[in-house]
């Protein structure tokens, strides 16, 4: 096996970094040289988010496609999801995304995705690392052309309107609220709610790469402007996505924010009433009432690694229907194999129109469930610290991803290094509100702890 395999580029989602600093001008140009040489052939399709360096990256990336010898379109400001479908309809050989997601705004990032509109593999993924780091790159050819493609985002959108029920939802004249977080889905979903005839409010409006809103990652702690909005307006659900529009985390009708697996548990359930036995694909760190659920529909639950490419590429691998992280990243088979925040606003209003029930009545006969999760910032040195400890401590616990701690029934931690930003994710369920605080309280302590005996210099 080539010694390059050994060294990451790729994260838990595509290749990101600090503009200017680790993902500078010339990363992007040797990193898209080695994607063109794994791709082997054209036309690309290049689009990117509203970050302030995203237009002179997108200059570069195509720039460099054409210099090895790839026609490439231009989308221009897009979602990752748009992004992703348009690739797949339109019939490119691969596609190029310039985001980085929810990452702060002095980041960003590069996501390649395959023909089939889907990010490439982890298999993958180290094929082009092993390019970029060997420097195998095909010899430059004769310069081929830019164009754009201006109908990427009308594709988008006529691909989701094709799964859901419109004429019966323009019938309810729901009225939704719209957090866009300053992000990406501004050019995409107030014309998506326009098309069902909904009343629509639109809070954080403005595409603005510094997020002043309220951030580029939507939380439940960080969403008091949308549960007001809800409230002020009367309106029937709330939605606020992310800052490349492929999550979407949900509010109900009296302004409750939902996280990210209660949306994906009410969205799973109508899509069974559908198409009983579908397969479902979530990760590890995803809670367990998802598995009661598919049980009532006798479905099958298949659990992977933390990450949006280990879900989808399960999904494909094997036929599943429904793919979703704990994040509020939710995947319809059915439309495309990928996070989408605008496809789940869809499906979530498909199913409050064919239930004839608010929102807030669905989720409540959900099976309970309590999950919560917290970050803490550390060195790459001090998280795999944190993972030895407790490994020490519980050495019968899963290690597949980080480490997932099972203290009884439906009661278990999960700590993970981040692999998108210098922090460990600490994630955990229990039966009772009370055990959920007990074990975050208690498992952030032991995580502090350990950094505090390293100190703030423990390496990178």
């Amino acid at each position: 096996m080539s010694r390059y395999v050994v060294a990451r580029l790729f994260g838990t989602n595509g290749v990101r970094g600090v503009f200017g600093d680790d993902l500078t001008l010339e990363v992007v140009h040797d990193l898209v040289m080695s994607f063109a040489t794994y791709l082997g052939r054209g036309p690309v399709l290049v689009g990117y988010d509203g970050r302030t360096s995203s237009p002179v990256i997108a200059r570069v990336v195509c720039a460099t496609l054409n210099a090895c010898g790839m026609d490439c379109s231009n989308a221009g400001l897009v979602p990752t999801p748009c992004l992703e479908f348009a690739t797949k309809k339109l019939g490119y050989a691969g596609g190029i995304m310039i985001t980085a997601s929810h990452n702060p705004p002095q980041y960003n990032g590069i996501k390649p995705c395959g023909p089939d509109g889907v990010e490439i593999s982890r298999h993958d993924e180290r094929l082009v690392e092993e390019i970029y780091f060997g420097r195998k790159w095909n010899k430059y050819a004769a310069p081929a052309s830019t164009g754009e493609e201006p109908s990427a985002i009308g594709t988008y959108l006529d691909g989701i309107v094709s799964h859901i029920d419109c004429s019966r939802i323009s019938s309810r004249k729901f009225k939704v609220v719209l957090d866009l977080g300053n992000g990406a889905q501004a050019v995409a979903a107030p014309e998506f709610c326009n098309r069902l005839g909904c009343d629509t409010v639109i809070i954080n409006e403005e595409i603005d790469g510094q997020f002043p809103g309220r951030g580029s990652e939507p939380t439940p702690h960080n969403l008091s402007g949308l549960s007001r909005a809800v409230t002020k307006h009367n309106a029937d659900i709330g939605v606020a996505f992310d800052g490349d529009g492929d999550r979407s985390i949900l509010c109900d009708e009296s302004g409750q924010i939902m996280t990210g697996d209660r949306s994906a548990l009410v969205l799973t359930r109508h899509i069974l009433k559908s198409h009983p036995q579908a397969g479902i694909v979530t990760c590890l760190n995803s809670g367990s009432a998802i598995d009661v659920i598919a049980a009532q529909a006798s479905s099958q639950v298949t659990r992977v690694r933390v990450g949006s490419v280990e879900v989808s590429r399960e999904m494909l691998s094997g036929g599943a229907l429904v793919g979703f992280e704990e994040n509020g990243g939710f995947m319809y088979g059915m439309h495309n194999h990928v996070r989408d925040g605008v496809m789940a606003l869809g499906l979530a209003l498909d199913m409050m129109a064919t239930s004839d029930f608010p929102l807030s009545r669905i989720a409540s006969s959900l099976p309970p469930s309590h999950t919560a999760k917290d970050k803490i910032p550390c060195t790459a040195n001090q998280a795999q610290a944190i993972m030895d400890t407790l490994k020490k401590e519980h050495p019968d616990c899963n290690d597949t991803d980080g480490i997932k701690i099972s203290l009884g029934p439906r009661q278990w931690v999960m700590i993970r290094a981040s692999g998108t930003e210098p922090l460990v994710r600490i994630y955990a369920e229990s039966d009772t509100l009370q055990g959920l605080e007990d074990l975050m309280r208690s498992y952030t302590k032991k995580a502090k702890a350990v950094i505090d005996s390293l100190g703030s210099h423990a390496g990178p």
